[in-house]
C-alpha cells in the first residue's frame, strides 16, 4: 500500500472490512479476551527472539510485525466499537505523558549511559 496510514484512516478501513468482509464486529468482550490473546501470541515471540526461552517448531514462520499488526487490529476494533477516536486519545497521551514525565525519566540515573 502507497502513502501514509494515519489512524484515523486505519480505524475506518476495519470498520468498512468488519462490515463487509467480515459481516459485524464481535461483542467488546470477546474483542477483549482476542486481544489479549494476541498480545499473548506477541509476547511468545518476543521471549524467543528477545528472551532466553528457545524457539518451537509452532513458532516457525511468526513475525513481529504481523503479530504487532495483530495487536493493532483488535485494539482499532474495540476503539470503533467504543467511540474512541485514537488520534485523539494519543494526542491527549502525550500531553499527559509529557506533563507527568516531562524530568522524570532525564533526572533518572537508570536510564543514563
Amino acid at each position: 500500500m502507497e502513502g501514509t496510514l494515519t489512524l484515523k484512516d486505519a480505524q475506518q478501513r476495519v470498520d468498512e472490512w468488519i462490515k463487509t468482509i467480515g459481516v459485524r464486529y464481535f461483542n467488546e468482550l470477546t474483542n477483549l479476551g482476542i486481544l489479549m490473546e494476541e498480545v499473548g501470541e506477541l509476547s511468545r515471540l518476543m521471549v524467543r527472539k528477545y528472551g532466553e526461552q528457545s524457539f518451537k517448531a509452532s513458532d516457525e514462520g511468526k513475525e513481529l510485525g504481523d503479530e504487532m499488526a495483530d495487536v493493532l487490529w483488535v485494539l482499532l476494533c474495540l476503539a470503533n466499537q467504543t467511540g474512541v477516536d485514537l488520534t485523539e486519545a494519543l494526542e491527549k497521551n502525550f500531553e499527559k505523558k509529557t506533563h507527568r514525565d516531562g524530568k522524570r525519566h532525564t533526572e533518572n540515573e537508570k536510564l543514563r549511559p
